[in-house]
């Protein structure tokens, strides 16, 4: 089953930051994942929205999606994210369709 990686990130040194950018893609390629959106102004509907940069992602299932995240390549990646920006990050389950 599909799961998704919801992060709304407030960035709040955009140097530090690139540095997190930079090697992004090179390490999520190798999870299988895929990049959906990344946004850093989305149209409110309702509610207040104060994140600086909200990204959507896949995963085929939560393992990989895990495995990802908890990598040592990941993690030694992140601290540049750490350093720069607070986050919330979850990870969703997919809806199962039936026809």
């Amino acid at each position: 089953m599909t799961h998704y990686i919801i992060a709304q990130i407030n960035i709040d040194d955009r140097e530090t930051y690139a540095n997190y950018e930079e090697g992004f893609m090179e390490i999520f390629a190798k999870y299988d994942g895929s990049l959906l959106a990344v946004d850093e102004d989305p149209k409110l509907l309702e509610g207040s929205w104060p994140y600086t940069r909200t990204v959507l992602i896949s995963f085929p299932c939560e393992a990989q999606a895990l495995d990802w995240y908890q990598s040592d390549e990941y993690q030694a990646l992140a601290r540049h994210r750490f350093a720069s920006s607070s986050a919330n990050i979850s990870v969703i389950k997919g809806l199962e369709l039936t026809e």
